[in-house]
């Protein structure tokens, strides 16, 4: 009989919190901040990336999210080689900031005009990183 009751007390408390999960499918927090770090020239990451970020506007309009893209990764920001032109188009228009590393930049010979115009510069990509986790953004990695 004690294990009936605790049962019941059990489906009376979590009926009600699952059922809010499930109807929404995710529960709202907070607007996100999110920024990503692409440090990776395999254009499956490229796609990829643009993926998840299509996910996390879609479920998450208002969140707020930047691309820091250097080293090898700054290949998805040039007009030559990238291959999500298109998608670095339709996200900066939802806001979406796309940043190249103008260290990486140097490095590689690389000046603004191969850019695409959706992109601004930062003087180093892993202090933006570091500038905006110290502001409270939350960190992913993006390619290997």
């Amino acid at each position: 009989m004690r294990r009936f009751i605790l049962l019941v007390m059990i489906a009376v408390y979590a009926v009600p919190h699952l059922s809010g999960q499930i109807k929404s499918g995710v529960t709202k927090v907070k607007t996100h901040k999110i920024i990503f770090q692409m440090v990776s020239k395999d254009t499956a990451d490229h796609t990829t990336l643009m993926r998840q970020i299509d996910n996390i506007v879609t479920l998450e309009p208002k969140s707020k999210l930047e691309v820091v893209c250097h080293g090898p990764g700054i290949s998805m920001l040039m007009k030559d080689k990238s291959v999500v032109h298109d998608k670095l188009m339709v996200y900066a228009s939802k806001k979406v900031d796309f940043v190249a590393c103008e260290f990486t930049m140097t490095q590689k010979n690389i000046s603004r005009e191969q850019l695409v115009d959706v992109c601004r510069t930062v003087p180093g990509g892993i202090l933006e990183i570091v500038y905006k986790q110290e502001k409270g953004w939350n960190y992913i990695k993006s390619g290997f």
